[in-house]
């Protein structure tokens, strides 16, 4: 955007949270007068100039400009020096950044390396206390907040900061980031008092965490002092490391404390795709490809069913031995039903990758609302854990490059792929497709699969909504029939 006054901005490195500017201005300007030029720009004038940035920055809460920020001043500096700095930056923390026309862009996505620490007796106790102490002044903080019906991040830190620090003992950092923690909470609604757990996860910076990864170990902070602490972690998560940036959470489950860090994971360019692999989702059948490879929901089923009876007898049961098996039973059913959507994911992903493909798949938000079953059916919809395994699926496209495309899931397993007639007469059974009109024939999910991949529009130009409607459905009722349907 120009900016008519003498200062001109000669370069820009976008960032996912910020912006680098390169300006060009005479000697006369000051660094802090720079800042106020640009920050002056009138908000009206970037919302009719940035149309994409309306729904990222203008929220109910969300302001664009933030009060901080850094200036640097180097005298003459030439276009080939910017350069280098931009690449220099590529090698070290912005990793990702590409230099195009004299502009620098940032392609990355978080991901989050979790850690298992291993620390002593006397350790865990002040980690134990650490947690209790900040989730009670989290929970003071959303009194007061309640009370007072003060909810923003500035107003409660000026109210409720030093009781924090003489009632709770915690340093200055902790009670900031729990100050942010309770406004953070009370920015989906301000409704309903938000509680905190006992042991509720808390957030910690590199003010009061600091890693270092050469020998596995993180120097936090505790009511009782810093502690040196050493952890446990997978390959993959060490490599995650080595990118980490903002946030980590301290979280406590099973009495294990475990570290979750934020890492920043360079984004691939996208792959040069043909066509689409569509994926039809299912509750019998987790996910039926396009190409007619079914992955079988039977043994999650089976062991959701054997699970749900054996929590129904201990239940019933009531003694304190039903109680600890009851509690070594909990969460594996979850984590059984996770690693089996991790497996399936990658196994879709790296089909896709290997035959250029983008991954078409059913944006089935909200079907649980909108689908009525019997008594005996609610438990198997309510456990189907359809949402995860596109998750799985959109990250992990996204480290390979493959563009995943959200289709309509309405009569994609009504339709016929020869004719294109659409009846609900042509599903006969839940696994048997019968067209009425043509006869074709064959497996519901797999040709469900096919119909979600000739929606996925890969690349769409640019028309009229309606003409491509029209042009999309003509596509499909004069669509051949492939040769992996016979």
């Amino acid at each position: 955007m120009a900016v008519e006054v003498t200062p001109a901005l000669a370069c820009g490195a976008s960032v996912t949270d910020h912006v680098h500017l390169f300006v060009s201005a005479p000697p006369k300007f000051s660094p802090a007068e720079i800042v106020r030029l640009f920050k002056g720009i009138p908000s009206r004038r970037l919302k009719k100039e940035f149309e994409s940035l309306r729904r990222q920055y203008w929220g109910k809460n969300a302001t664009l400009w933030a009060e901080g920020y850094d200036v640097g001043t180097a005298g003459h500096v030439s276009a080939e020096t910017i350069k280098r700095y931009i690449e220099e930056s590529q090698k070290k923390s912005f990793q990702g950044l590409r230099y195009q026309n004299n502009c620098a862009t940032f392609s990355s996505m978080k991901l989050i390396a979790q850690v298992k620490l291993l620390p002593t007796p006397e350790q865990a106790n002040a980690l134990r206390q650490t947690i209790e102490q900040a989730n009670a002044a989290c929970q003071f903080v959303s009194d007061t907040a309640w009370e007072t019906k003060t909810f923003r991040q500035y107003d409660l830190h000026h109210r409720c900061y030093q009781a924090v620090r003489e009632q709770f003992g915690l340093s200055a950092q902790v009670t900031v980031r729990a100050i942010a923690k309770v406004a953070d909470a009370y920015k989906l609604d301000r409704k309903r008092k938000r509680a905190f757990k006992p042991t509720g996860s808390i957030a910690y910076d590199d003010r009061i965490l600091s890693w270092r990864l050469h020998d596995n170990t993180v120097s936090i902070w505790t009511i009782a002092g810093r502690q040196r602490i050493p952890f446990a972690c997978g390959e993959r998560q060490f490599e995650l490391l080595q990118t980490r940036q903002g946030e980590s959470d301290l979280g406590l489950c099973n009495g294990m404390f475990f570290l979750s860090a934020t890492c920043e994971v360079e984004e691939p360019e996208p792959i040069d795709i043909e066509g689409a692999l569509g994926v039809d989702l299912g509750v019998t059948n987790i996910a039926v490809d396009s190409d007619g490879q079914v992955h079988s929901a039977s043994h999650i089923n089976n062991v959701r069913h054997r699970h749900r009876r054996l929590r129904r007898k201990l239940q019933a049961k009531g003694t304190r031995s039903a109680k600890r098996k009851l509690k070594r039973l909990s969460g594996k059913e979850r984590r059984f039903a996770k690693d089996t959507n991790h497996r399936i994911s990658k196994k879709l992903v790296a089909k896709a990758k290997d035959t250029n493909r983008a991954i078409a798949l059913e944006d089935l938000q909200g079907i649980r609302s909108r689908v009525t079953v019997r008594r005996s059916q609610r438990a198997t919809l309510h456990s189907w854990a359809f949402y995860q395994l596109r998750s799985f699926v959109t990250y992990k496209a996204k480290q390979a490059g493959i563009p995943v495309v959200l289709v309509d899931p309405r009569n994609t397993s009504r339709t016929c792929p020869a004719c294109g007639h659409i009846d609900k007469a042509n599903r006969p059974n839940q696994s048997t497709f019968s067209c009425v009109v043509c006869g074709f024939a064959g497996f519901a999910d797999h040709i469900a699969a096919v119909n979600i991949s000739r929606r996925a529009v890969v690349n769409p130009p640019i028309v009229a909504h309606h003409e491509a409607k029209a042009n999309q459905s003509l596509e499909l009722r004069q669509s051949a029939v492939t040769s992996h349907l016979l």
